[in-house]
């Protein structure tokens, strides 16, 4: 047991030394990475955005209406009024009392069973569209259900959360905090952002793009007010020396057709470059063919960001779209089409801004605390246990070493619960200690020779130290699965804590341990 191969040497000096080696950045000029701070220790900016769901519905309704349209026109068709969205309901007219089974029919197809498989008071699959049937006024109502609502609700909060994932780390924002908060706002925490108003602007813009052809011939009037034949759309635009511009209503290409979008620079000018894929690149490069010398918009969230001339087929399924950037506008806007379209408009309910200074005092009292606990420790293992509580607080700061190496080179984020979870380390570390030599101080006591009774103590303490520290280990998992954000950084340095304070505690002090044996064969251990 106290026997240790020359590679098992090397392999736990190592690990040690690899570990003060990216704790190293942390207290030293040297380069590498440092521990990344939370919001509660470097400041940043808090945010909480809520989901136009009322929004949803209503887009799922003309959805709705869009779709019924469809149907009717099916051989044989239904002769309708036109479908209306009238408050919460799609209302239709049929033309024709004989039609009214018919069209009931047909409209059938259009309530499916809820995603999620939520079951109704009758057992039965819970489905998403509600009918009402008037046969006297020939009328037929369509409406979502309160399941289809949920579920809509829910899949419509996950989206935008992923979204806004995509946005904030394609920013370079180190570990953010992406929560949901209720039934329809979402938190957002950005430590170290100095400009909230530019994460609003990155998270809370849709990123809606789509690509419309110019039309030249309609007088969009001096404030966009003119008229406009059917299937024609006027638009404001970011060119000042034209604020308003006429576009084709159906879109030539949509923003959900891209695969790539970068921001680079093109004549000196910063630029955004995109991609589309298969179906995409066939639509656009037909339409640049078709109108060689006309030109097409590019409509983000209903505001055309560029109206380029089409000076030749476009037929590599790329290119670039080119405005009044700056290089940060450019690459913003490239993380927002890269990052996808938000399913619902947010709207900013709380900001709160926190300062370094908070952040800085929390640091200070937050070290003051472990220097303190960690002081504390050294002192009562000295007092305890003589030259083993020598080893015990060798160990214990190689064990700190470590936590703050893995942390650094994992880019964890530590929070101010993050540094709790690390005081309660130290004193599970000594813990694992004080068991082993309290089992060396008993086996020396029954008479067994310093030797066998180290050799004894640390086996017999091994299976109550994995029992401990893995129940432990579990419930940090679980805390890091199930919480959000500070439980997170509490979970994630207690988890890391478990792992290195059982190779310090029994691995690296029994090393040393063994070494001291080996070195001055003591007759009687000073425990």
């Amino acid at each position: 047991m106290l026997y240790f191969a020359h590679w098992k040497i090397a392999l736990i000096l190592a690990v040690s030394l690899l570990g003060i080696w990216f704790a190293a950045p942390n207290f030293s000029p040297l380069p590498g990475q440092t521990v990344n701070l939370g919001l509660d220790l470097q400041g940043g900016s808090h945010l909480v955005f809520e989901v136009d769901l009322p929004g949803v519905r209503a887009e799922r309704l003309d959805g709705l209406s869009q779709e019924a349209t469809v149907l009717f026109r099916q051989q044989p068709t239904i002769p309708t009024a036109a479908n209306a969205v009238i408050g919460d309901e799609v209302v239709i007219r049929v033309a024709r009392a004989e039609d009214m089974d018919e069209a009931f029919s047909r409209l059938q197809s259009l309530s499916r069973p809820v995603g999620d498989g939520s079951m109704g008071l009758t057992g039965v699959a819970a489905r998403t569209v509600d009918f009402d049937r008037d046969n006297a006024e020939r009328t037929i109502r369509m409406s979502l259900t309160d399941a289809a609502m949920i579920d809509i609700r829910d899949r419509t909060i996950a989206q935008s959360i992923e979204v806004i994932r995509r946005r904030i780390d394609a920013s370079g924002t180190t570990e953010p905090t992406i929560a949901r908060q209720g039934d329809e706002r979402i938190l957002v925490q950005v430590p170290g952002e100095s400009n909230p108003q530019r994460i609003i602007e990155l998270v809370g813009t849709t990123a809606r793009m789509t690509f419309h052809l110019v039309r030249a011939d309609v007088a969009v009037g001096a404030d966009g007010q003119g008229r406009t034949p059917p299937g024609v759309m006027i638009l404001q635009q970011d060119d000042l020396s034209e604020p308003y511009i006429a576009v084709e209503r159906r879109a030539m290409v949509s923003g959900e057709n891209l695969t790539y979008a970068g921001s680079t620079f093109q004549d000196g000018q910063p630029v955004v470059e995109f991609r589309f894929d298969t179906t995409g690149a066939a639509a656009f490069g037909r339409v640049t063919s078709q109108n060689v010398g006309r030109r097409f918009a590019v409509v983000l969230d209903d505001i055309v960001i560029s109206s380029p001339v089409i000076l030749g087929p476009i037929l590599g399924g790329s290119g670039v779209i080119q405005g009044n950037f700056t290089f940060e506008s450019a690459y913003d806007l490239a993380v927002l089409l890269q990052a996808g379209a938000l399913p619902a408009e947010l709207t900013v309910v709380e900001q709160r801004s926190v300062g370094p200074g908070l952040g800085q005092d929390s640091i200070n009292k937050g070290t003051i605390a472990v220097v303190i606990g960690f002081i504390a420790v050294m002192v009562f293992m000295l007092a305890a246990y003589s030259v083993f509580g020598v080893f015990s607080n060798l160990a214990l700061m190689l064990n700190v070493m470590l936590i703050l190496g893995a942390l650094s080179g994992l880019q964890a984020t530590l929070t101010l619960p993050g540094i709790a979870g690390i005081i309660l380390t130290i004193g599970m570390a000594v813990d694992a200690n004080v068991l082993i030599y309290e089992r060396i101080r008993e086996e020396a006591k029954n008479g067994r020779s310093p030797a066998n009774a180290i050799e004894k103590g640390y086996s017999e303490a091994l299976s109550a130290i994995l029992d401990a520290n893995i129940t432990t280990l579990i419930a940090a998992g679980v805390l890091y699965m199930l919480g959000a954000g500070p439980v997170r950084g509490f979970a994630v340095t207690l988890g890391i804590g478990i792992i290195t304070s059982v190779f310090t505690a029994f691995v690296f002090s029994r090393l040393l341990v063994a070494m001291w044996v080996k070195g001055l064969k003591p007759k009687k251990l000073p425990i």
